[in-house]
């Protein structure tokens, strides 16, 4: 992965693997090139596996920015959380995916493909995308998530 030229990175499991290809497909439409790290399928498979492949992907700096999804997004949000220097967020409306970014500097985004429309999914993705870092105040905070330890 590390010699893509993907601007983002992208995986799910079997269950949002619909959702995700719709989302990709839009991204490329849009002119973004967009790393697929699977799953290519309906096949079940291991959502820990494809929340590897992206935050680390994440974490390693090869991609600035990544894309989950999973059936609710959860299993996803817990995986990746776990890398070092990842911020998952997993957003169910438009605000939650401005503040995301704005706030928090989300570097990947989640979606529950089981529970998440096609149409909003879009929309809280172009959001998450457009949105910038507010930077400041919210820097400082940031900054104390790799202090933490526990």
């Amino acid at each position: 992965m590390s010699e893509s030229t993907a601007e983002l990175i992208i995986g799910c499991d079997h269950a949002a693997f619909p959702l995700k290809e719709i989302i990709r497909k839009h991204l490329e439409a849009e002119g973004l090139a967009v790393e697929d790290a699977g799953t290519h399928g309906l096949e079940s498979v291991n959502y820990p596996d494809y929340a590897k492949r992206v935050s680390e992907a994440v974490s390693l700096g090869q991609f600035a920015r990544g894309i989950l999804l999973c059936g609710t997004g959860l299993g996803m949000s817990m995986v990746a959380n776990k890398f070092p220097g990842v911020r998952a967020a997993l957003c169910t409306d438009i605000f939650a995916a401005k503040m995301s970014r704005l706030h928090n500097n989300a570097n990947v985004l989640v979606l529950g493909g089981r529970v998440t429309g096609d149409v909003l999914a879009l929309e809280i993705v172009e959001t998450w995308l457009k949105t910038p870092f507010e930077g400041g105040r919210h820097q400082e905070r940031i900054d104390m998530f790799d202090r933490l330890s526990f």
